[in-house]
């Protein structure tokens, strides 16, 4: 387990860096992103098909994103881009890819299809955790309206 935390947060922290996020939010990227995972890698481990865990793990990951937005008040994609880099499919994308060079349709159809869902999944639990956010910021609005 340990090496599942170092390694999914090098990981997040290293694409933040990739990808210019600023210095003094590198440390939390590495936590977001290896928060989703842990999440993700605990699912899958109890058995847990991997598209829900990572639909589970991507929804932790945006809801903690906006958290980490607000907090240090910069943008919510610094940390969802790189909080979402260790659940992304890239190995099952290369073996379905391997696949179908090597004529063996029936697999690589099947891993292409998983590594489809998975990605897919990691787009709905983003936009689902927008729209939890959204729908909480609205009723907060009208409480304090009232």
């Amino acid at each position: 387990m340990g090496e599942q935390l170092i390694t999914s947060f090098i990981a997040a922290a290293g694409f933040g860096v990739l990808f210019n996020a600023p210095r003094n939010t590198l440390i939390q990227c590495g936590v977001v992103g290896m928060l989703g995972w842990i999440l993700y890698y605990g699912l899958a481990a109890e058995g847990t098909d991997a598209v829900p865990a990572t639909l589970a793990g991507a929804f932790l990951v945006g809801g903690l994103s906006q958290v980490c937005a607000k907090y240090y008040k910069t943008p919510v994609i610094i940390f969802n881009v790189s909080g979402i880099i260790p659940l992304v499919p890239g190995g099952l994308a290369y073996d379905a890819m391997r696949n179908f060079v090597v004529n063996d349709y029936n697999a690589a159809v099947q891993l292409a299809a998983k590594a489809g869902l998975i990605s897919g999944a990691i787009a709905i639990g983003l936009v689902f955790s927008e729209v939890v956010n959204q729908v909480i910021k609205k009723t907060g609005k009208k409480r304090i309206m009232k």
